[in-house]
């Protein structure tokens, strides 16, 4: 045996040493690069010396406490600090528009450059356009110029320069006005004064340039366009032409009323979403956030490509707290993409999965993107309805992804990372799944009604009880998982000898779990509204915060109570501040878009529009459906989440509802609004602006664009190019290309895009008037249609498909997702009946069914259209009299049954029944067989590939590629 020199050996330690350190440099170099791209989407880039960094975090800690203050009932109680919902969007805008300032300094390309300065000077010519001349405008030119010189002077990243303190103070002031003149507004309605006039036009000009800076131009151009379409409308094209607007006008409505600026998009965000941003920072700051991802690793760690379930899953429970998919990339993707980069995932795959599976964190009740707050508001329902028409294809979507992660795994013969322990018999595992399903039952049972005694029984005393209880149960928590040190992948890029154990790591955190539980109980068992829902569970979070680790230490017996409570604190102040920084570009971006909404209520250019897309789609739903799709797409280039849903669901929303009306199919609102949502996510995506993919990509070390397009074809609602903030995201956790990072994560979201499409045509998969059994079946065979969808893109089921059982898995997700449609052609749901026969069929409708209408009646411009109404049907001995208890008189006009008159607050005013319409037809349903049927030859075929991919499999074995998943 030959001995190795003395002299090599130290050689090779030293070179071992280099290696080392250079790989903690890059390590330090890659987590740097990840805060500053966290930094400039999210909290602000700016990183100025302490004097300024100090009045920052301070202001943004008081933003926080008064957003906590006027959401809680202290200030009824004490009768001090009540605001009306004015005066809070006033100071809400007034925080976000000084910090935005402060905080995020501006772009210095040319392009931005170019964009500063020609909107102000744009908009300046236009107010002055528009001015009637009752008043003086010399201030216009000043305040344009004051603008430019502004944009034109520089914006460092380390600290505010004079000139961005006056945009930051006139922001502040500008936003601020309607709450200092909120009782001299209140009584000249409609009649600016001088003054409304010049704040009104330094706060249009300050939102846009604040706009520019902490979400890029294009939601900048977007509200521009829409201002000048709001001036110019009498030289636009015919079709879309209007009488034009005066400065007085626009002022007006964008600024001193609730119309535009202050209307219900910053409202929503001032209510409701401020509070769930700041509930989640909260969360991740008492360390939620590694629990998850330690519990994900432990329990799929192990699985043939696991660690890339393991992101999925992660991510999934992240998105549980968390509406920011940039956020949600690195901090999961900071410890799953090494490990699915070693287990053979390419940097851009690794990064597509991060970002597909973040991204769709948005979609994930109870605490989902700012943009399904909104909808609570747009479409008239409550936050739980909500909630539970997103559930099912938000679950059904995280199934899916994880799927096509095992099937990428299988194609690529990759294997999981070692065990810790021996694995249980299947039998026995199964026995305790099941067991631990039934305990969780019976203490949700118990909890239900133990509550339920508990309010009656102690009356106003019963809110003490509860939290007496709550505390105790916390308690109880802290002291069972003091026992469990929480085991931390640390260093991700080392080696892992083995996953972490499943039992001590859940046990080590089920107090977390306790916030959570707080707010879906508040929201979907109390019914309470979003807002005080939120409040209830951060002050419960706020508590645990302060007093985790002073307990903990107690029952591990380490002493330190005062240095683990200030650590508490610290924590504390730091989720409030992050939780603020946070919220400032959705305050921005929902402020701006309401410049948008207001310019579409104030120019009625939404039925022009509808006139153009009906033309454009030939009047059909589908085309319609697609061009809102494309319309998402192009705008999540450059808009935000939540921008995006405001601008596409105020502009087509209404119009699908009406084409699908006039294609005989009743689109229930919750449904395109959702179906605009899950589009609409995708901005978090698209490279090259897609930061989420982006982010993986600089974890992964892969490319951002090719990231963002796998991920996009692993699930449409997270990804796109060209634009993904959630690509770039990723391409910097792996340290890979973003345009390829974002390129691949495109083409990953593409394999769920069906579920949008199909929900407009099978509601059923809202959970919309489906009893529970129901919706237990609906969500088994939606599953499995998604699962055989994602088989079918992505080549491989059990063994690569040909071509054939790709096209038959394809026809087979489709009749189990809609066996409607097969049953529909086969025999048709309902025999049209003249409307001479209306009282009849009415009298014929069993009880609880709405009898369908096909309604002809003169849209806005006059012209003839028809349309589809259901019309609910109260008891009554005759169909006439069920007809007149619906609110509805008809007359005979000539061989015609026209709408007479139509009751007040009746069903049939509910659903747009109106005066002088026309019923042409009385569509009553048939005897059809129940469309399940459909299921058994869709099985059948199934069966056949099943077959036949089973005989071929042992002859075609995936080969191992040890990280071959470039493609």
């Amino acid at each position: 045996m030959t001995k190795t020199p003395r002299h090599s050996e130290s050689l090779d330690d030293e070179r071992r040493r280099e290696i080392d350190s250079v790989d903690v440099e890059a390590a330090t170099s890659r987590q740097e690069s990840l805060h500053d791209l966290v930094a400039s989407s999210d909290t602000g880039g700016r990183s100025p010396a302490r004097p300024v960094a100090y009045l920052i975090s301070g202001t943004a800690l008081v933003w926080s406490l008064f957003q906590l203050w006027i959401a809680s009932p202290l200030p009824f109680m004490v009768g001090v600090g009540v605001f009306n919902n004015t005066e809070t969007r006033s100071i809400h805008l007034s925080f976000a528009l000084f910090l935005a300032f402060l905080a995020f300094p501006a772009s210095r390309s040319i392009f931005q450059l170019a964009l500063g300065i020609g909107v102000p000077l744009l908009l300046g010519f236009l107010f002055l356009e528009g001015a009637t001349g009752v008043l003086p405008v010399w201030y216009v030119p000043v305040i344009t110029i004051a603008m430019i010189v502004a944009v034109v002077l520089p914006s460092p990243n380390k600290r505010v320069l004079p000139h961005e303190w006056v945009l930051a103070i006139a922001g502040a002031a500008t936003a601020s006005y309607l709450y200092f003149a909120y009782e001299s507004i209140s009584g000249r309605i409609g009649a600016p004064n001088m003054t409304d006039f010049m704040v009104g036009t330094v706060g249009l000009m300050v939102l846009l340039e604040a706009t520019r800076r902490a979400l890029g131009p294009a939601l900048m151009v977007v509200a521009s366009v829409f201002l000048i379409y709001t001036f110019l409308g009498p030289y636009m094209p015919s079709i879309i032409a209007h009488k034009g607007n005066s400065l007085s006008e626009v002022i007006n409505h964008q600024w001193i009323t609730t119309e535009g600026v202050f209307g219900i998009a910053l409202g929503v965000s001032t209510s409701f979403v401020f509070l769930f941003v700041l509930f989640g920072s909260l969360l991740d700051k008492a360390g939620a956030g590694s629990y998850f991802i330690n519990v994900a690793f432990s329990l799929m760690g192990h699985m043939r490509g696991g660690p890339a379930k393991a992101a999925v899953v992660s991510s999934a429970m992240t998105g549980l707290i968390s509406g920011s998919s940039i956020a949600n990339v690195v901090t999961t993707g900071t410890f799953t993409i090494p490990l699915m980069k070693r287990v053979g995932f390419s940097a851009e795959k690794a990064g597509a999965v991060e970002t597909a599976s973040s991204v769709n964190g948005q979609i994930m009740p109870p605490v989902m993107g700012a943009a399904a707050f909104l909808m609570v508001e747009y479409v008239g329902i409550p936050y739980f309805d909500v909630v539970k028409h997103a559930f099912l294809p938000a679950v059904i979507s995280y199934i899916a992804l994880v799927y096509i992660v095992h099937l990428e795994a299988l194609k690529a013969g990759m294997e999981g990372l070692p065990r810790a322990y021996v694995p249980k018999p299947w039998l026995q595992w199964l026995v305790g799944v099941v067991f631990g399903i039934l305990v969780l039952c019976a203490i949700s049972l118990a909890v239900y009604y133990g509550i339920g005694w508990i309010r009656p029984a102690f009356g106003e005393n019963a809110g003490w009880i509860v939290f007496a209880l709550l505390i105790a149960v916390y308690v109880g928590l802290l002291w069972y998982g003091a026992k469990y040190p929480a085991p931390q992948i640390d260093d991700p890029d080392k080696p892992i000898t083995e996953l972490p154990l499943p039992g001590p790591t859940v046990k080590s955190g089920l107090h977390f779990i306790l916030p959570v539980v707080v707010l879906v109980w508040a929201l979907m068992v109390d019914r309470l509204s979003p807002g005080l829902s939120a409040f209830w569970a951060a002050t419960f979070m706020i508590f645990i915060l302060v007093t985790q680790h002073p307990i903990t230490a107690f029952f591990r017996g380490t002493g330190n109570y005062g240095l683990e409570a200030g650590r508490g604190l610290i924590d504390l102040v730091d989720g409030l501040i992050t939780g603020a920084r946070n919220m400032i570009g959705i305050g921005i971006a929902t402020a701006t878009a309401g410049v948008i909404v207001g310019a579409v209520s104030q120019t009625g250019v939404g039925s022009a529009l509808a006139e153009v897309v009906e033309v454009l789609s030939g009047g059909n739903l589908l085309a319609i459906l697609f061009l809102t799709a494309i319309l998402s797409l192009i705008l999540g280039m450059g808009l935000p989440t939540t921008a995006n849903y405001i601008v596409v669901s105020a502009l087509l929303a209404p119009v699908i509802v009406t084409l699908g009306e006039a294609n005989g199919l009743i689109v229930p609102l919750i449904a395109v609004h959702l179906f605009v949502f899950y589009f609409g996510i995708m901005a978090d995506v698209t490279p090259p602006v897609g930061l989420a993919s982006f982010a993986a990509a600089a974890v992964s070390g892969g490319d951002p664009i090719k990231t963002g397009a796998i991920a996009f074809f692993y699930s449409l609602r997270t990804a796109t190019p060209p634009v993904g903030l959630a690509s770039f995201a990723a391409a910097a956790v792996s340290g890979g290309d973003p345009i390829k990072t974002g390129a691949i994560a495109f083409f990953y979201s593409l394999r769920t895009a069906a579920l949008p499409f199909l929900f407009i045509f099978n509601t059923d998969l809202l959970l919309i008037n489906v009893d529970v059994f129901h919706g237990i079946f609906i969500f088994i065979v939606a599953t499995i249609a998604m699962l055989l969808f994602a088989a079918a893109t992505q080549g491989w089921f059990l063994t690569k498909n040909r071509i054939w059982e790709g096209v038959a898995l394809l026809l087979i997700a489709f009749t189990l997702f809609r066996p409607g449609f097969w049953m529909d052609m086969a025999v048709p749901p309902y025999n049209d009946r003249p409307a001479s026969e209306l009282a009849a069929a009415a009298g014929n409708t069993p009880q609880g069914q709405p009898l369908r209408l096909r309604i002809a009646y003169l849209d806005a411009f006059g012209a003839p259209s028809e349309r589809t109404v259901d019309l609910p049907l109260p008891d009554g001995a005759s169909g006439e009299e069920r007809l007149a208890n619906a609110g509805l008189e008809l007359v005979e006009t000539d061989g015609k049954t026209m709408i007479d008159n139509v009751a007040f607050g009746s069903p049939a005013e509910a659903v747009g029944l109106d005066w002088d319409q026309q019923i042409t037809l009385v569509r009553t349903p048939t005897e059809q067989p129940t469309k399940y049927w459909m299921f058994l030859p869709a099985l059948a075929l199934l069966g056949l590939i099943v077959w036949g991919q089973r005989r071929r499999a042992p002859r075609e074995p995936a080969r191992p590629k040890a990280g071959a998943m470039a493609g």
